[in-house]
């Protein structure tokens, strides 16, 4: 069997500034990198990993490894949506909105009132959140399937308050008829945690309307056997190539590599593997979004914090996606990790400014 090569952007630099022919742009964003990881895997185990500098990385690839290549370096088209455009050349910040009664840090919050979620959602669109993602089904360890009637009486009136506004929703659900409903509320982006495999009219539905799509990499029955990187590059590239397939257009196609423990299937280890390798799914092509906002494993390297008590561990994960170029940061705590992003785009600014 031929070894299949995956490409890892890394070596980062401050500034591409007396660099010439060394550095590369990452994603068309604010990030320039020196240096790609090859890594060539067999039989889902890795059997080559080697450093190589931008200047001589042309002579290590194969057609195949400079169409990966080039995909790294292509910039993220904005996203478009009705009222407003998302650039995606630095890390924008996704609030997540629940009207759920059971979700596992904010559940209950909102429930029964469409008035006041669609108030909280435009105070974390005042504190500098881009998109606001509605949920109405919990997917925590455990939660019941909500009948998709009931899902869609929660999310509906407080997307139609808040696309009245102006606001840019995305509707976080797995089901094609809540999607429906959801976008002709005036919801434009689906995040579906299922990448579209739960609901057979799913992909159909999202093909038709021609709206964004974030793809979730899910298992939830570990492969413990494999290397997870590489695992969910893998599963994510094969949802993308199913999605382009039913006519979902490419460049309306967000990844996100799942990470949690429960329904996405992923150890504390897996979580830091992930974290730690992130910018290897830049050469899937599409932007990626990071959804690590108090997450177990949070938790479980803190002392077993509960939930009211990750901000710290949420910003920090947020800002090593940053450093990676993730495009979108899906977060619980908008101010304070539009705070930390601000900063970081401000160091980033200052290194970019020549003397």
């Amino acid at each position: 069997m031929t070894a299949r090569l995956y490409l890892r952007p890394t070596g980062y630099v401050d500034a591409p500034f007396g660099h010439d022919g060394q550095v590369l742009r990452l994603a068309g964003g604010l990030i320039w990198f020196s240096a790609i990881e090859l890594i060539a895997v067999e039989n889902g185990q890795r059997v080559r990993q080697e450093l190589v500098p931008v200047e001589r990385i042309d002579a290590e690839l194969d057609e195949a490894g400079h169409a990966i290549l080039a995909r790294i370096t292509a910039p993220r088209p904005p996203i478009k949506l009705a009222h407003r455009t998302v650039p995606l050349d630095q890390p924008q910040v996704m609030a997540i909105l629940n009207v759920t009664p059971d979700s596992f840090s904010d559940g209950g919050q909102h429930v029964g009132d469409p008035a006041g979620a669609a108030e909280a959602g435009m105070r974390m669109l005042e504190a500098g959140a881009a998109i606001l993602d509605v949920g109405g089904e919990s997917t925590r360890p455990g939660a019941a399937t909500v009948w998709e009637g009931d899902e869609i009486a929660r999310v509906v009136p407080t997307i139609e308050r808040l696309a009245a506004a102006g606001a840019a929703v995305s509707i976080d659900t797995r089901k094609a008829a809540v999607m429906e409903a959801a976008l002709d509320a005036g919801a434009a982006i689906v995040n579906d945690v299922s990448a579209l495999t739960y609901d057979e009219r799913a992909m159909q539905v999202v093909a038709e309307r021609g709206c964004p799509i974030v793809l979730m990499h899910h298992r939830p029955k570990p492969d413990t056997r494999t290397d997870v990187l590489i695992q969910v590059y893998d599963w994510l590239e094969a949802r993308i190539e199913a999605a382009v397939a039913a006519g979902v257009d490419r460049a309306n196609i967000i990844v996100d590599p799942g990470l949690g423990a429960g329904s996405f299937g992923k150890s504390v280890r897996d979580n830091l593997a992930l974290i730690n390798g992130l910018s290897l799914l830049h050469g899937l092509g599409c932007p990626i979004l990071l959804g690590a906002s108090r997450k177990t494993f949070i938790g479980a390297l803190n002392g077993e914090a509960p939930v009211e008590k990750r901000l710290g561990g949420s910003i920090a994960t947020a800002l090593a996606g940053a450093a990676q170029g993730v495009q979108l940061l899906r977060v619980h705590d908008a101010f304070e990790t539009v705070q930390a992003t601000r900063i970081w785009r401000g160091l980033r600014d200052e290194a970019l400014s020549p003397v």
